[in-house]
C-alpha cells in the first residue's frame, strides 16, 4: 500500500497523528518548493528533523516526482486540471517514475507521499500514487 497526505490547513498534531495512526515509517516529500517560510512546520529541514527525532519516521525529498515548474505555473494560470494531468503523466513516464517507485517501495514498508493540497483530488500526489498502483502489481492507495 502507498499512502498520501497533504498538510495545508492541518494542525501539526493532526498531521503527525494521521501519520502515526497509519504506521507510516517514511514520508516522501514530492513538493517542488519546500524551503519557503510559508511551508510552516513542513519546511524541508525542520520536517525531516521533527519526523526523524520525534517519531522515527524517515524523510526523503524527491523533486523528480514533483511537477516541472512550467507545468505547475501553467496550471495555476489556466486552472485546467485535464491539461495538467496529461502533462504531468507524460513527465512521470519521461522521468521513469516507475523505477523511482520500485526503489522507494523496496526501501520503505509504509510509505506516504507528501504535498501541500488538503485533499488528493487535484494534487499530483494522487497522480503519482495512482500511476504506481496502475503499473506495480498489488499496490493500493490510501489518501490520509
Amino acid at each position: 500500500m502507498i499512502m498520501t497526505i497533504g498538510y495545508h490547513g492541518k494542525p501539526l498534531a493532526t498531521f503527525i497523528g494521521q501519520l502515526r495512526a497509519a504506521k507510516v515509517n517514511a514520508l516522501v516529500d514530492i513538493r517542488l518548493r519546500n524551503t519557503s517560510h510559508l511551508a510552516g512546520y513542513t519546511k524541508r529541514d525542520d520536517l525531516a528533523f521533527l519526523l526523524r527525532e520525534g517519531f522515527g519516521i524517515a524523510y526523503e525529498h524527491r523533486v523528480d516526482l514533483a511537477p516541472a515548474p512550467e507545468i505547475l505555473d501553467e496550471y495555476r494560470l489556466s486552472g485546467d486540471w485535464s491539461i495538467y494531468e496529461a502533462r504531468f503523466h507524460a513527465l512521470l513516464v519521461e522521468r521513469d517514475a516507475l523505477a523511482i517507485g520500485r526503489d522507494l517501495l523496496s526501501r520503505y514498508q509504509n510509505l506516504c507521499l507528501l504535498c501541500a493540497e488538503p485533499t488528493a483530488d487535484h494534487c499530483h500526489r494522487r497522480l503519482v500514487a495512482e500511476y504506481w498502483a496502475a503499473n506495480l502489481p498489488g499496490l493500493s492507495v490510501l489518501h490520509l
